[in-house]
């Protein structure tokens, strides 16, 4: 509409100009026409009464005066009549002009000196009137009196308002018709060939060839553009096959799984078809610094970052999550999209933008006070309310609307991330049947008995169930689901093939350890000078100091209040280690809006406080606690100067921290102390094992723990890190991937007609 008005604007003014200058040159050939007739009219009205006039002055007759001014008073413009005797006074008037007897009319003197006629407009009273004065003269020239016509001039007003109307009518109408012809004009001349030109690029992204032959058939320029551009297509296409062909042959050479040999699994296994991501939290987000008045782009702290991040950069494709930061939408272009990483675009970000309303219930409302305790046993009663279950439904669909329009035509696979999206496998399958959906649930599965206090069981179940792959991180929580959807859906369960049928509709349930991406120098963490450790320990004076590390978002699965239990009994238990132990936990508040977080800070707080004053010594405390958002780049050197690390939580589905530790650990010097309760627990057996509820078999691992032997630590580490170097991030995607196009394959060959 902007540029239509840019385009019309110059010629609606130009109209406008001309026709208002004409209007007003016909508005005052029309006034003085008016006034030239009323004047001839005026005069002639007069002379006619002259004769009577001066007949009625001569006799003196008053009785006739009388007749004739009453004579004027029910004519329409002719408004009035007054006789006037030789000294100017008033012998006879109109009854509804009256008033003049009493009105200072100085000229009347000069028209009786001058015997000269007098017509002009006056204003008597609230009239507006044409006065015509005629001198009345004897045979000898000499003045017997005056008589004064009197004319209404309401009907030239009237005439010129009605003329200035039709003027407007017709400057409107004839504005109007511009406009419309104009609009007209461009739709055919600009926006129907660009519309055409759109639609066809969108058929082509897609690879809808159907739609794209009429465009083709096309003749003209248009037609020539699509032929050029569908050549350059064919070359693209043999280039890709060809990429293809090479990607096989390589897979077959590579060992270790890596950034390229995924990279050759998906073009060899999806081919030109596109890979999405869908996730609450986005990989990049724009904040904006209040006290500085500059954006900053950020990576936030999320398992799900550090997970997908890697793969997508690999691979390309786009991203689809929820932009939170709050400078995010001045980075987008009109499609809500950027390129990402912002220094090597390496795939697409597209943001969805919720209201507060919406976070408020569908994120912190039913995500995070309903599935999320629901899923973790940690005794924190989940809480579930129809409204936040209503706003929950409502973003999922507003998600799926937005995956919907970037999905190609053949095929397409749809990568859904965790519990917040548990609806939108079965929207997407409803509009697309063919996209391949994988959904990976990152927190763990229930029991059977503990998911049926969700009163939205049935639909949360249907809606996974959409999808054809799910995917957990352990063989345990994979069991859970089974027993979840055997006792609460009418489903065919298949034990053997770990799969689940609903409504003809079979979805396959697999275990998946996620993990980490374990290159050095590059990825997810990037090696940072020794100058910037070495910074950290003159800053906390950890100078010939065990220091121990904890790595945690504040949330109450964690067990962050039981790892600095196990401190504080640690240091009771053996205070020779005052002065030479100190840990250090980061923390990055999150869903401070929910009552039971923002107690948890409060809970925390306290008891960090308390165990510094119990334990002081001199300058020395034991805990060092930063509460405050961390980049992965950020958390990176405290991974590198840390002899410890304690994973604590009391229920996790897997936790990247105890991965992204050991990947950090380069010298083998590191010691992990890891929650029993972790999925990363199955994998890293070398670590020690605890169980955080128990304070004191927690403070006789962390003894030993630092009194582990060097050689020791070096053969545990040495396990653990070739347990990550070949379960990496890489494995993890490409075991996701084979699967579903494995699925897709047998499907397709169920699909075959017999015979």
């Amino acid at each position: 509409m902007k540029r239509i008005l840019i385009f019309i604007l110059p010629i609606l003014i130009i109209v406008t100009l001309g026709f208002t200058i004409s209007g007003i040159m016909q508005a005052r050939f029309t006034e003085e026409k008016l006034m030239d007739d009323l004047m001839r009219k005026a005069r002639a009205v007069g002379e006619s009464l002259e004769l009577a006039a001066k007949y009625i002055l001569v006799n003196n007759d008053l009785k006739a005066a009388k007749r004739l001014a009453d004579s004027f008073q029910k004519r329409e413009r002719l408004q009035g009549c007054v006789i006037y005797n030789r000294e100017g006074q008033i012998l006879a008037v109109t009854e509804q002009f009256s008033y003049l007897n009493d009105q200072e009319r100085p000229y009347l003197k000069n028209i009786l000196s001058t015997k000269t006629p007098r017509g002009a407009i006056e204003q008597f009273r609230e009239y507006s009137v044409y006065s015509y004065i005629l001198p009345v003269l004897d045979d000898d020239g000499n003045v017997l009196g005056m008589v004064e016509v009197i004319y209404d001039t309401s009907y030239m007003f009237t005439t010129l308002t009605e003329l200035w109307k039709k003027l407007s009518t017709t400057l409107i109408a004839l504005i109007l018709l511009i406009f419309l012809v104009t609009l007209l004009i461009q739709r055919q001349i600009f926006i129907m060939p660009v519309r055409r030109l759109t639609q066809w690029f969108t058929h082509f992204q897609r690879g809808d060839t159907d739609k794209l032959r009429p465009f083709a058939e096309e003749k003209g320029e248009f037609g020539k553009l699509v032929s050029e551009v569908e050549q350059v297509a064919l070359s693209m296409r043999v280039a890709r096959r060809t990429i293809s062909d090479q990607a096989h042959v390589r897979l077959q050479k590579e060992e270790l799984w890596t950034e390229a040999k995924l990279k050759d699994l998906i073009h060899a296994k999806l081919g030109d078809n596109s890979l999405f991501v869908v996730s609450n939290r986005e990989p990049y987000m724009h904040v904006l610094d209040e006290s500085t008045g500059k954006s900053a782009c950020i990576r936030p702290a999320s398992g799900v970052v550090t997970a997908i991040h890697p793969i997508l950069s690999a691979c390309g494709g786009t991203w689809i999550a929820h932009g939170s930061g709050n400078a995010d939408r001045k980075f987008v272009n009109s499609k809500d999209k950027l390129g990402v990483p912002p220094e090597d675009n390496r795939y697409i970000l597209k943001r969805v933008w919720l209201s507060k309303e919406e976070e408020q219930g569908y994120y912190y409302g039913f995500s995070n006070e309903g599935l999320w305790p629901l899923c973790h046993n940690t005794h924190t009663r989940p809480l579930f309310k129809e409204s936040d279950w209503k706003m929950y439904k409502e973003v999922n669909r507003k998600f799926a609307d937005s995956v919907l329009e970037e999905l190609p035509a053949n095929d397409p696979f749809v990568f859904v991330q965790d519990y917040h999206f548990t609806l939108l496998p079965k929207m997407i399958k409803e509009k697309r049947p063919d996209a391949r959906i994988a959904l990976f649930w990152h927190i763990p599965w229930p029991t059977p008995e503990a998911f049926m206090i969700c009163p939205y069981q049935n639909e949360i179940l249907e809606g996974m169930l959409g999808a054809d792959l799910i995917g957990f991180h352990v063989q345990n929580h994979c069991n859970n689901f089974l027993d979840t959807a055997n006792r609460l859906l009418e489903s065919r369960v298949d034990t053997e093939k770990f799969s689940v049928v609903r409504n003809g509709k079979e979805t396959f349930i697999r275990a998946f350890p996620i993990s980490v991406d374990t290159r050095s120098g590059t990825g997810s963490f990037k090696v940072e000078p020794l100058r910037q450790i070495e910074h950290l320990k003159k800053e906390f004076e950890l100078e010939g100091k065990i220091t121990a590390l904890g790595v945690d978002r504040i949330d109450y699965t964690k067990g962050i209040v039981e790892k600095l239990l196990a401190i504080d009994r640690f240091l009771e238990k053996y205070p020779e280690y005052k002065t030479k132990f100190v840990f250090i936990q980061l923390a990055a508040p999150s869903r401070t809006h929910i009552k039971r977080y923002h107690d948890l800070i409060s809970e925390i707080d306290e008891l960090v406080e308390k165990i510094n004053w119990k334990h002081r010594e001199g300058d020395w405390s034991p805990v060092i606690y930063l509460k405050k958002h961390f980049s992965q780049d950020d958390i990176q050197p405290y991974y590198q100067l840390a002899d410890i690390c304690i994973v604590s939580s009391l229920h996790d589905g897997m936790n990247l921290v105890a991965k992204e530790y050991v990947v950090q650990k380069n010298d083998l010097s590191g010691v992990l102390i890891l929650s029993q309760f972790t999925g990363a627990s199955r994998e890293l057996t070398d670590a020690i094992m605890v169980n955080p509820y128990s304070t004191e078999e927690f403070a006789e691992s962390i003894k030993l723990a630092v009194e582990m032997p060097k050689e020791d630590r070096k053969k545990r580490m040495e396990n653990m890190r070739r347990v990550v170097s070949e379960n990496n991030v890489y494995r993890w995607a490409a075991g996701i991937i084979t699967e579903m196009t494995s699925l897709k394959k047998i499907e397709d060959k169920n699909a075959l007609p017999s015979g």
